[in-house]
């Protein structure tokens, strides 16, 4: 039963305070004990093996409204492709691992390379079937190695046929997104003003009509050896 108002008013200050006090450590050790609980569980999904769901209550409970990278549905093959491990790439994809996996944030493992500069498990991920237009939502790869600066990792993209002129959710282009003044922005604008070999163009083709899953195929195509390996990249 609540007090009567008069009696309210005339307890002293400092036991109304208490009051509040007590109030915000209660609160406190609700929120302690539901956060608690939380990672247990996600701890308890991670143990047995199920990333996703462990990914979906990390993304809905401490990623609610930010713009945080997930990180317990990454696969192998993402966190191998950010460290830069060419080898450990290499053996996920011919155990078969799908090069094409997206996290909950729609993240691929090209995207990953690309970000941290590795050219070696960039090309290795695109020449597996990787797209190099798919990286994280509406952010190319091509997005981002020239924020990054990467010019390496560019011009390996833009070689196997990445689009120079996609757009993010900014509507920005990849050379808008470079550093000012960088040696990317420079190469971009080159490539850009520099027409595109119809060799090239023919090789894109091509490869665009067997498809990303059948490329293994090109070397049983009726072909001489030497355009074989050019439809290759080799």
């Amino acid at each position: 039963m609540s007090e009567p108002p008069e009696e309210l008013a005339n307890r002293p200050f400092a036991a109304q305070l208490c009051n509040v006090y007590l109030s915000i450590l209660a609160l406190f050790c609700f929120k302690l004990f539901v956060k608690i609980s939380l990672n247990l569980l996600t701890y308890f999904y991670i143990v047995r093996g199920n990333r996703k769901e462990a990914a979906r209550i990390s993304a809905e409970f401490y990623d609610y409204g930010q713009r945080h990278s997930s990180w317990a549905d990454r696969s192998p093959l993402h966190d191998a492709a950010s460290q830069g491990r060419l080898l450990a790439v290499r053996t996920l994809i011919v155990q078969g691992h799908n090069v094409n996996v997206l996290t909950i944030d729609h993240v691929t493992p090209l995207h990953e390379a690309c970000l941290g500069n590795h050219v070696a498990c960039a090309r290795a991920l695109i020449e597996a079937g990787a797209n190099v237009q798919k990286g994280r939502s509406l952010d190319s790869p091509l997005h981002a190695a020239a924020e990054k600066d990467c010019t390496a990792v560019v011009k390996l993209l833009l070689d196997f046929g990445a689009d120079i002129n996609t757009r993010n959710m900014e509507y920005q282009r990849p050379v808008d997104v470079a550093p000012p003044s960088s040696l990317t922005e420079g190469f971009l604008l080159l490539y850009e003003a520099t027409p595109r070999l119809l060799s090239q163009m023919c090789r894109q083709c091509i490869r665009t009509c067997v498809g990303r899953d059948r490329l293994h195929l090109l070397a049983h195509l009726p072909l001489p050896n030497r355009l074989q390996r050019y439809l290759k990249y080799q």
